[in-house]
């Protein structure tokens, strides 16, 4: 679909890779990885066509589609969520109209024997057989799928997009890009304006999507689940892996223990060869070897070794006094802002030293309790703070409160005590402030290097009870690496409102789930806690070939026994019943169906695998049931969601 052939990027002096050569093909998935600056976001600008390289061609087949999402966009504010989602079929509208020029045209011509009146009908046929492919029958369900899909509810589809913060207008952008179903898709850390529900079913829609995919993600859980092919952007070459993410690690390790040998090796020729040199410089009798030797030298390709020396990236917290048992109790909490409640009746009791995760909705209130315990807003009920509690709080506004006439280097050496004040270099290397970068000043950080270098300081300091609010949304994978090492060993109290799966796992130990206004405690870590949701939620979170039924019917028989008697009489009882069974059927009905068509779309499948066809017809066929397929997806959804209003 893609083909990328000696590619060179130079900035000025700076070469950013050189000679890079791949292909792009219908059903890879990629994740496109590298330490920040490597080139990956370029790349994407690159494919898109936003960008020329210095040399090298990029080749599209034609008449592919490309859709991508840049981590920054500007977005309008003109209309309401479902009306700027709705932009996302615009291209119909214009092809529609194209195909109706053409056939005006036609109607209008008399020079019917002509080539051009000829090739003039092959581009109507063609388009109009194009079009028919990309038809969408049910477009409103689509919209309103994939908007929930992402966080959205019902009641926000008529508001102004003016009314959402730049993190979910982002979403808007991300509905749209899915919605327009383009052949390729580009993201570019998609998943740092998402909640972990909301990431679930990208996941899954990404998953279950035939279209190619490159993806640039700090997200390790989600890029492991959803790639099955890693290219590596490292020293301006690239490794390409046919694997996994986690495969890729794998296979890295190994890649980077032959080039340290090989490294080695040659630092020991080089050695030798500049040993002899000077030796024999001044000889007359060696004046020959002297110069072949140096000419070698000239001409010898040094290798190089991307590889981060981790023993230099460890960091601990330097010690604090010990807290009360119980850093923070809260009792009966309530937030309202004017008539809207946040959330009601919250009551816990986070014990010393324990690791906890708040999760949710975006909105659900996490942020919002943050700022209760931190004393920021008021609220009613009570929430107590222990005895000789000492919190560090990080949050995305820490950035602002920055002394913007410091430099990095100073920022930190202000903060750190003792021994630490001898690895600040290292310690800024560790969060992409090595070498010049450290005699940066603060004002002229981009808002992301800002919340790095302010994690740095909280990082440093001396506390007890640590709150972490988003603290990975701007680190790539080794910085994380370093946070989550640091708090792991951290003896204190944490709590971490975070959408990053992977870097909760192994940190937390309880889980705070917020939503419908409440919050629930979850013993466990958080794949214990999102194996329990999965199970819970099915349709929320799309978990495919999935037996829904046998989860319906065990809620269904649960249900039975708790229906009150005493306030539902016989009729009304019949009535129930009877609906549930309708409901039920249903279901059921529809279930059998996707079951067909799903077996209808792996036997062409296998066709389109085992052997090449020039017939247009079974291409056809199969995006035809494909959109039936998807047709009646939704339609079991909407009856799936009837049944659970029935029973409930």
């Amino acid at each position: 679909m893609i083909s990328i052939q000696g590619l060179k990027v130079e900035f000025g002096s700076q070469v950013l890779f050189e000679n890079i050569s791949f292909v792009v093909n219908k059903r890879d998935k990629i994740a496109l990885v590298g330490k920040n600056g490597a080139g990956k976001t370029t790349m994407l600008r690159i494919i898109t066509g936003e960008q020329l390289p210095t040399s090298g061609t990029v080749s599209r087949q034609a008449d592919i589609t490309i859709g991508y999402l840049p981590q920054q966009m500007r977005l309008r504010d003109e209309m309401t969520v479902k009306q700027e989602a709705a932009r996302a079929f615009e291209h119909l509208q214009q092809m529609d109209a194209a195909i109706d020029r053409m056939n005006q045209e036609l109607a209008e011509r008399t020079d019917y024997d002509s080539e051009d009146y000829q090739e003039l009908i092959e581009r109507v046929a063609e388009k109009t057989e194009l079009r028919a492919l990309m038809q969408s029958e049910n477009i409103e369900a689509e919209i309103e799928k994939t908007l929930m899909g992402l966080g959205f509810e019902r009641n926000d589809f008529d508001r102004p997009t003016s009314e959402f913060s730049g993190g979910w207008r982002m979403r808007i952008e991300l509905a749209k890009l899915l919605l327009r179903r383009p052949d390729v898709l580009l993201l570019d850390e998609p998943t740092n304006h998402l909640d972990i529900e909301s990431i679930q079913w990208l996941e899954s829609f990404l998953i279950n999507r035939n279209a190619a995919l490159l993806l640039v993600s700090h997200d390790r859980a989600f890029i492991d689940n959803v790639t099955n092919r890693t290219i590596e952007i490292s020293l301006g070459k690239i490794y390409d892996y046919k694997v996994n993410y986690s495969e890729f690690v794998e296979l890295r390790k190994e890649r980077v223990e032959q080039q340290m040998r090989a490294y080695e090796n040659q630092q020991k020729l080089i050695h030798d060869t500049e040993d002899f040199i000077d030796r024999f410089r001044y000889k007359a009798t060696k004046a020959v070897q002297v110069q072949s030797r140096i000419k070698m030298l000239d001409k010898l390709e040094r290798i190089e070794v991307d590889e981060v020396d981790r023993s230099r990236m460890r960091l601990k917290f330097p010690p604090a006094p010990r807290s009360g048992d119980y850093p923070v109790i809260a009792e009966d909490l309530r937030k309202d802002y004017g008539s809207l409640n946040v959330f009601h009746d919250v009551t816990f009791t986070i014990k010393r030293g324990e690791k906890v995760a708040f999760v949710g909705k975006n909105g659900a209130g996490k942020s919002t309790l943050v700022k209760c315990i931190m004393g920021e807003i008021p609220f009613d009920g009570k929430l107590q703070i222990g005895h000789n509690v000492k919190i560090g709080y990080f949050a995305q506004n820490q950035a602002q409160l920055l002394d913007e006439t410091l430099t990095v280097y100073d920022t930190i050496d202000y903060v750190a005590v003792g021994d630490i004040r001898t690895r600040i270099n290292d310690i800024l290397g560790a969060f992409m402030f090595g070498g010049k970068n450290a005699d940066k000043k603060v004002k002229v950080l981009s808002g992301g290097e800002k919340s790095r270098l302010a994690m740095i300081r909280l990082l440093l300091q001396p506390v007890n009870l640590l709150i972490l609010d988003e603290p990975t949304n701007h680190l790539d994978m080794p910085s994380k690496d370093v946070l989550k090492e640091a708090i792991q060993a951290f003896e204190g109290t944490v709590i971490v409102v975070s959408h990053d799966r992977d870097f909760l796992n192994g940190i937390v130990n309880k889980v705070y789930e917020f939503g419908e206004h409440r919050v629930r405690e979850h013993l466990g870590g958080i794949y214990d806690f999102l194996q329990k949701k999965q199970l819970d939620s099915l349709q929320q979170l799309e978990i495919k070939n999935t037996p829904v039924a046998t989860v319906e019917t065990q809620n269904l028989e649960s249900l039975e026994p708790a229906t009150s008697q005493g306030k539902m009489d016989y009729q009304r009882q019949k009535e129930r019943e009877r609906r549930i069974r309708q409901a039920e059927k249903k279901v059921k009905t529809y279930e059998t169906r996707i079951a067909e068509l799903e077996q209808q779309l792996a036997e062409i499948e296998e066709k389109l695998s085992t052997a090449s066809t020039d017939d247009l017809d079974i291409y056809y066929t199969h995006s035809k049931i494909a959109r039936e397929l998807e047709e009646v997806m939704t339609n079991w959804e909407t009856a799936c969601e009837e049944l659970e209003k029935v029973k409930n």
